[in-house]
């Protein structure tokens, strides 16, 4: 059934959006851009209707991909399972992943380098933990693979973690350094063979340093 355009009022909380009233009534939004043809008094039939609402509807999914994306990168699969869980439409989610990876938002490749900079300099672990994370994001097995050949060696990676966390057991006995230490390690994803000999070397560095002062 074709309707009347009776107002087009632009959206006090977004600027760049308008309002489509047909009949008296609100129907949808949309871009100012894609709105810019549109005028009062405007009869449109059923099936312009429904396209307008489904570029409201993409344009709309397309904005709540970019709000998870501002609180922290995120892979396809990610970006991808949120959208669904809010209920939108797979066509709609498949066109906003395209969108969003055409505009350089998304990529995995991108989010795989990053995720292992990020945890290699604020939070170290082992190459082995790293690939399961990534995993458990859907990243692909290729993108994992060329994100880690950029990282450090697993003893360095390992001593870089182990020295933060050592300050809190500077109180500590050998054996007690050691064993909570070392566990520590473990869960970060590092083998008995690199953790041994780690924590053998932090406990000489820290109480090398307290000797010498």
């Amino acid at each position: 059934m074709a309707q009347k355009i009776t107002a087009l009022k632009v959206q006090k909380r977004n600027p760049n959006r308008v309002n489509v009233y047909l009949d008296g009534e609100y129907a949808f939004g949309l871009s100012r851009t894609a709105a810019g043809w549109l005028h009062v008094g405007q009869i449109l039939d059923e099936e312009k209707i429904e396209t307008l609402k489904a570029q409201n509807n993409k344009e709309a999914a397309f904005q709540q991909a970019l709000r998870l994306l501002s609180f922290r990168p995120r892979s396809v699969a990610e970006v991808r399972k949120k959208l669904v869980e809010k209920g939108i439409d797979e066509e709609f989610v498949d066109a906003v992943l395209e969108r969003l990876s055409d505009d350089g938002y998304l990529g995995d490749q991108s989010f795989a380098e990053e995720w292992v900079e990020n945890r290699s300099t604020f939070r170290p672990r082992s190459r082995r933990m790293l690939h399961y994370e990534l995993k458990q994001k859907g990243v692909a097995e290729e993108h994992i693979q060329n994100a880690l050949a950029s990282i450090k060696d697993e003893p360095d990676l390992a001593h870089q973690a182990a020295i933060r966390y050592a300050e809190r057991l500077a109180d500590q006995d050998w054996e007690s350094f050691r064993k909570r230490l070392g566990a520590f390690l473990g869960r970060r994803g590092f083998s008995y063979g690199t953790v041994a000999p780690v924590v053998k070397q932090v406990w000489e560095e820290l109480h090398s340093s307290e000797q010498s002062s």
